[in-house]
């Protein structure tokens, strides 16, 4: 039975959240493991990844493509609805976050278990398309429209991110052939053993249950609108471009992932509404657990 496939990896998110409500090991340590994590662990998980795969593959640029229609359906959806709506940015932030990002660390455990390096080597080159898309998309949704979309200040915030680097470094290690020669290739995968249990301890520790008590409403539509209907447009755009397989998979996986913990930072950084975003990181997390397991069920995955 498929819950019973990936109960493990909610196990881990739970035991995050045990640990740092126990302050154990130390309040201190959860911030510096997640910021290893994002700057060294994952990157190597994903450059190692990426440095052998079939870029080429005429399959991996349905699934390139695929991402974006899926990504850019979604915030155009949500942008008209605003218009309708009005929302400040405050708010339209958090809610575009809650249904375009994904947790990333949670898809790639899923795929591993569930389609193995082979899983984990798709998801990177989904990664290096829908990591800047969904960034961007972020940070102009967090900006009140009248405010200057400051294009360089973003371009630079991308070339600083280390997944994206990691993924392009991939990338251009598997056009050129090289590989990671000098046992480089080694290195690198002892490195990515540890990035997947630990960025689902940090996804634990980052819940945060009080922020449940405001927005039930809000919170209820956008998880349905995350984990619900987004998995369902991904099997339908994954069958319309012709993707298969560990490919349809990787879509599927993606869209039907609660939104990444990061959101709450990002939404703090520009003074959007950090309560509301908490609350959806919180409750996506939550409900992830039945929904993933049903929605993959019912799409025959």
């Amino acid at each position: 039975m498929l819950f019973f496939t990936i109960w493990p990896l909610f196990a881990l998110i739970c035991l995050g959240y045990i640990l740092v409500r126990r302050g154990f090991p130390d309040p201190g340590f959860w911030p510096a493991a997640e910021r290893i994590n994002y700057f060294l662990l994952f990157p190597a998980l994903l450059l190692s990844s990426l440095a052998d795969a079939p870029v080429r593959d005429p399959q991996l640029l349905r699934l390139g493509c695929a991402a974006v229609i899926i990504i850019l359906f979604a915030a155009l959806a949500l942008a008209l609805a605003r218009r309708a709506y009005p929302l400040p940015a405050a708010r339209f932030g958090p809610l575009l976050q809650g249904t375009v990002r994904f947790n990333t660390y949670l898809g790639l455990a899923i795929l591993a278990t569930l389609a193995g390096p082979v899983g984990i080597e798709r998801a990177a080159l989904y990664l290096a398309i829908a990591v800047p898309l969904v960034n961007v998309l972020s940070i102009m949704a967090l900006t009140e429209a009248g405010q200057a979309r400051r294009p360089l200040a973003m371009l630079r915030t991308m070339v600083r991110n280390p997944l994206i680097l990691a993924c392009l470094g991939g990338i251009a290690l598997a056009l050129t052939g090289w590989g990671l020669p000098f046992g480089t290739g080694r290195f690198l995968d002892l490195l990515a053993q540890a990035s997947l249990p630990l960025g689902l301890l940090c996804v634990g520790a980052a819940l945060q249950p009080a922020a449940l008590r405001c927005d039930g409403l809000t919170l209820v539509a956008s998880g349905a609108l995350r984990l619900l209907l987004m998995p369902l447009l991904a099997a339908l755009i994954a069958r319309s471009v012709g993707l298969s397989g560990v490919e349809a998979l990787v879509l599927v996986v993606f869209s039907a992932i609660p939104t990444a913990p990061t959101s709450y930072v990002l939404t703090r950084q520009l003074n959007g509404d950090g309560t509301l975003m908490a609350g959806i990181v919180t409750s996506q997390t939550i409900a992830a657990i039945a929904t993933i397991p049903l929605v993959l069920w019912v799409l025959g995955h």
